[in-house]
């Protein structure tokens, strides 16, 4: 826990009220995710994103009073996390209950279900901002749809160019929005290619890049041969690695 604050603050110290800073706050306990969410605040964190408590696979009630006990045990906006292939999944039925908890604001959906994701933008939409999580899939249909933003492992090597793809989206440059989408697919399949793990796949690209992506602990292990190789020729090929690292 004193880890996650630590990183937290740094965070808001590198950000210097540039941009907002979202602290991750999960956790499988109620108590503990208060007490992360607590530590989110004094941070000087703007908000904490939040999965629901993975694991132990609580039921739709259990997950309402739970994000309604962190709301009322600290005050600070919170963003939903929804990640069906790694915790429970926050079906729209129940995005639109949590949607009316007093300081739910925002949600991360990273379902691989599109209509799943529409029903919950059209749901909640009106109530709290929708990001698109799984932008590498659908982040151009989905941002002519509403999202407000993209929230991704991606631009932490892709860069400026993640950034540019928001945009074309946004203003409906529809020709460099197309590209730049077939660019992101192409992306998420080299990280998940030949069994990667994609954790570890992200940290290697940037150290590929000359990025400090630093290493995976364990039980993720640092990516070897002919992984690295295999990352290498990916990048160079889409054009992000133009000289050797």
């Amino acid at each position: 826990a004193d880890e996650r604050k630590r990183i937290m603050e740094i965070g808001v110290a590198t950000a210097r009220g540039r941009v907002p800073v979202i602290g991750g706050t999960t956790a499988v306990t109620t108590s503990e995710a208060v007490h992360l969410t607590d530590m989110a605040k004094d941070a000087g964190c703007a908000g904490a994103m939040l999965l629901p408590p993975y694991f132990v696979r609580p039921g739709t009630e259990d997950i309402v009073a739970h994000f309604k006990a962190v709301s009322e045990a600290v005050d600070i906006p919170i963003l939903l996390y929804n990640l069906p292939t790694g915790a429970v999944d926050l079906t729209a039925d129940l995005v639109d209950r949590l949607a009316d908890i007093d300081t739910v604001v925002a949600i991360k959906d990273s379902t691989l279900d599109f209509n799943s994701f529409y029903k919950t933008l059209t749901v909640a939409g009106d109530r709290i901002k929708v990001f698109m999580g799984r932008i590498n899939h659908f982040g151009f249909a989905a941002v002519e749809l509403g999202v407000v933003g993209f929230i991704s492992s991606s631009p932490n090597y892709w860069g400026r160019e993640y950034v540019d793809f928001f945009q074309a989206c946004e203003t409906h440059d529809q020709g460099r929005a197309r590209a730049l989408q077939e660019k992101a697919r192409a992306l998420d399949d080299l990280m998940g290619a030949g069994g990667r793990n994609p954790y570890a796949a992200v940290k290697a690209a940037m150290n590929i890049l000359g990025l400090p992506g630093g290493y995976p602990r364990l039980p993720l292990r640092p990516l070897g041969e002919p992984h690295l190789g295999e990352l290498r020729s990916g990048l160079a090929s889409l054009g992000l690695l133009t000289t050797e690292a």
